[in-house]
């Protein structure tokens, strides 16, 4: 007994010093007026704003207190919105017209258009290069911008529908292509494809997430099913349930958790309990249709747009289901931490 008793001892103190995984809570909501669909959010902690795509606007909210500060208008189709801080430029994708436009942080004025392949969605800075890419999910290509300047410098081509994609900050993008089931990795500056890494058992994957750190790949798919993959060779980590309707995630590396927006109502908490293990700390429920999420590392919170949904429309001509209705008046943002 006497043997075992400095061994319980050591055992419990390594216990006792683990730091508990975070609880998180919706603690506010923020009604946003206007009518419409939404998409992408993207917070900018140095300018302190939230801007959110919906219908065919960019509403631009206070990033402490949900205030409308501003819109920007003519932005059919929006999905994405990035704010590139060092630059003094923010870009909105606008899937209608297949343009991106750039517009003036401060001011909130439209500046350029610039014309992208086929519906662009989701967009990503790479600072290493300082180049915007633009990804179109209507075809196989991402535009590449050089992004101090908004001129277009080439088309990579990557095989399948991109979704969202990620930077290693090191010269790597790396991207979901939804029709193909895998993570595309490519050079940002010479835009050839260097890795293609299978996600199954994940089908349609859309939101991507990456812990430059560990070198992790969160990766959420339409299967109710998160893939964490190795950056540096694709090896597969952990393959864990989420929520139904996932389209985004993000990485918080101050918390050390991933988040994943579920549109069937629930946010996944997944963490990294010891090299390559992966574990669901919590599932919070949000709102049904909160399916994308943008976190403000600064804070810690996590915002998730929603609003209250109709009935679902029937389905059409081969066999595709239309989004249901939305409730007019009940667009929001959540505010978890």
């Amino acid at each position: 007994m006497k043997t075992l008793l400095p061994l319980l001892l050591s055992a419990s103190l390594c216990q006792a010093q683990t730091p508990a995984p975070p609880a998180y809570q919706v603690a506010a909501t923020w009604p946003v007026s206007g009518q419409g669909g939404w998409d992408y959010l993207s917070a900018d902690p140095v300018g302190q704003r939230l801007y959110v795509a919906h219908g065919t606007q960019v509403e631009v909210l206070d990033l402490a207190t949900g205030r409308l500060v501003g819109t920007i208008a003519d932005t059919p189709g929006v999905h994405g919105v990035l704010v590139v801080p060092a630059l003094g430029k923010g870009f909105i994708t606008c899937g209608r017209n297949d343009a991106v436009r750039v517009f003036d942080p401060k001011t909130l004025q439209v500046t350029a258009t610039v014309p992208t392949g086929t519906k662009p969605a989701a967009l990503l800075y790479d600072p290493a290069s300082g180049r915007l890419f633009v990804f179109n999910n209507g075809t196989t290509t991402a535009t590449v911008l050089e992004a101090a300047t908004a001129r277009v410098v080439g088309t990579a081509e990557l095989g399948g529908a991109p979704e969202t994609g990620v930077s290693d900050g090191k010269g790597t993008i790396f991207v979901n292509l939804a029709d193909r089931s895998e993570v595309v990795a490519f050079d940002a500056k010479t835009l050839a494809v260097k890795h293609r890494w299978p996600l199954a058992p994940g089908e349609n994957p859309s939101g991507l997430a990456l812990d430059p750190v560990h070198h992790r790949l969160f990766s959420v798919c339409a299967n109710g099913q998160l893939l964490v993959l190795s950056a540096e060779n694709g090896e597969k980590l952990a393959e864990l349930p989420i929520g139904g309707g996932a389209d985004g995630v993000v990485f918080d590396p101050g918390r050390q958790v991933a988040l994943i927006s579920n549109g069937s109502g629930s946010l996944t908490v997944v963490r990294e309990e010891s090299p390559g293990t992966f574990r669901v700390v919590q599932t919070l429920a949000t709102a049904r249709g909160a399916r994308t999420i943008s976190l403000d590392p600064r804070t810690h919170r996590a915002f998730l747009p929603a609003a209250e949904l109709g009935p679902a429309p029937a389905a059409v001509a081969g066999g595709s289901r239309p989004r249901p209705s939305i409730v007019p008046g009940t667009f929001r943002i959540l505010v978890v931490k």
